[in-house]
């Protein structure tokens, strides 16, 4: 407990973050600016039922899988209550206007399988995009938790070609080229710019399994909290921190909107980086790396539903669904205005404990542009107008009309209805323009688009989605990369092996 890190930001890279150097030996103390932490992981309640606003479903919580491992070596894993999906069908991909459905397994060889029973004239195609996109995630060894190598590391030349590239390299059918990227909504998929690789993990991630936290994921949070508690450490919510002082290219405290100080020997952002910058003192970065932050192009953001169902009206679907209006949307679904949008989106019923044959909550996530919240920008929460409200109104109603479509009646079903659009995205999150998955992967330009944990302030390090890779399995992944920048390379990665032999 000689050494002290402040952690700004109480999200899911921060409490990780927290957990992994807690357990090494340092005092940590987190901030987070909301009253809820956690981040995409917390959850809000309505009459009675919990919502989950971001971390809906799961991959890497199998047995062996990266989650699990890091679960167990934290001491998490036996308090956290986890479904795991029939693997028979996780996902499920229904086209409207063809009134095609798509079921798709977990497994490696079931899902070459299937896909082959789909399109058995690209068997041959199909078996080898799925090795491919295997191969492609052996060159991340931290997906699996190996040692990063020494040096400098060469990537195949299909690491870094755009995803939807490496689909047709092996695809020719138009509709499963299509069908193969139907978990853009996960990683936030561009055609002609997400590299391969973002691709190959969160694919790769799901075909092995898929899971659901039953009574909503805000679990992990807590169990986090937890362990950096047992720790010694601390997690404050309703502490958001407003100032970072830096002086000679070292952070001396950061102070809260309260007036607050705190002191530690080092400081970890797990915020948007364009949002830290605005608390550091001008000077203390170069311009040009300023721009650079504002150039990085942002994920897309999206407009969600939180549906109350009436009791005994929808049966429990124990997997995801997408629903799409046609073949041709999947890598635009950003791009349709108000007129015609959505034209897909995810929907899915949460468990509770002792699920039974009916759900109580339905939740839907669809693909939205920035651009259309965008003159309400300068607005607040509760404070957006009739306007603004109007619109939100009126996106409701189109998902329900189009849930009409695949559960005739819904209507009826339907006790309550919550929405957030992306400026509750960028409000909650923090995040700039609502962005969902933070800064986007760039093929074109990859440097430019990643950004080290390392920062020019010497006891300033950055964790969390922005910074290397994004969702359940990619910011605890890129949370040991920020640890390890203070403890040593592969000193969690080689103790999370050994708890996992033990």
């Amino acid at each position: 407990m000689n050494t002290s890190a402040i952690i700004i930001g109480g999200g899911i890279g921060g409490l990780f973050t927290g957990a992994f150097l807690s357990k090494n030996g340092i005092k940590v103390t987190v901030l987070e600016k909301n009253s809820i932490i956690g981040g995409g992981l917390q959850c809000f309640r309505r009459k009675d039922k919990i919502f989950e606003t971001g971390m809906h479903v799961m991959g890497g919580f199998e047995e062996g899988g990266s989650l699990s491992k890091i679960c167990k070596y934290l001491g998490i894993l036996d308090t956290l209550k986890i479904h795991h999906i029939n693997s028979q069908c996780m996902d499920e991909i229904r086209y409207e206007k063809t009134q095609e459905v798509f079921k798709i397994p977990s497994g490696k060889e079931a899902f070459i399988e299937k896909m082959s029973e789909y399109f058995p004239h690209e068997s041959e195609g199909i078996r080898k995009y799925v090795e491919k996109i295997y191969r492609l995630t052996e060159e991340v060894p931290l997906f699996y938790l190996k040692e990063e190598p020494q040096g400098i590391v060469i990537h195949s030349d299909e690491f870094i070609w755009p995803a939807d590239k490496l689909i047709s390299h092996f695809i020719s059918d138009e509709k499963l080229k299509e069908i193969l990227a139907y978990l853009n909504p996960l990683y936030g998929g561009v055609e002609g710019h997400t590299p391969a690789y973002i691709h190959a993990l969160i694919n790769v991630l799901y075909i092995n399994g898929a899971s659901r936290f039953i009574d909503g994921s805000q679990q992990l949070a807590d169990a986090l909290k937890c362990v950096i508690n047992a720790h010694g450490g601390d997690v404050i919510p309703n502490c958001e921190v407003t100032s970072i002082e830096v002086t000679d290219k070292k952070v001396n405290f950061v102070e809260t909107s309260k007036g607050e100080k705190f002191i530690g020997d080092w400081y970890i952002s797990s915020i948007h980086p364009i949002e830290m910058i605005k608390m550091v003192p001008q000077g203390t970065f170069l311009k040009g790396f300023i721009t650079r932050l504002n150039e990085i192009p942002n994920s897309y953001s999206a407009f969600s539903l939180f549906i109350d169902l009436k009791p005994h009206t929808l049966p429990y679907i124990d997997h995801t669904c997408y629903y799409m209006e046609d073949f041709g949307a999947m890598w635009t679904q950003d791009k349709f205005d108000g007129k015609n949008w959505p034209q897909g989106f995810m929907y899915m019923t949460p468990p509770d404990s002792n699920q039974g044959e009916f759900a109580t909550r339905l939740l839907v996530h669809c693909i939205m542009s920035y651009e259309q919240v965008k003159k309400w920008e300068n607005t607040t929460v509760g404070h957006r107008g009739k306007s603004y409200n109007d619109w939100k109104a009126d996106c409701v109603n189109k998902i329900l009309d189009k849930l009409g479509n695949v559960f005739p009646g819904f209507q009826k079903m339907v006790a309550n209805v919550y929405a957030a659009s992306p400026l509750t995205i960028r409000d909650y999150y923090h995040t700039k323009v609502g962005a969902i998955f933070g800064y986007r992967k760039d093929c074109e330009n990859l440097i430019f688009s990643q950004l080290p944990v390392y920062t020019k302030v010497k006891n300033l390090l950055l964790t969390g989605q922005n910074i290397n890779l994004h969702g359940i399995c990619g910011v605890p992944l890129t949370a040991i990369n920020t640890s390890e920048a203070i403890l040593g390379t592969n000193t969690i990665v080689n103790q999370i092996n050994d708890a996992q032999k033990n």
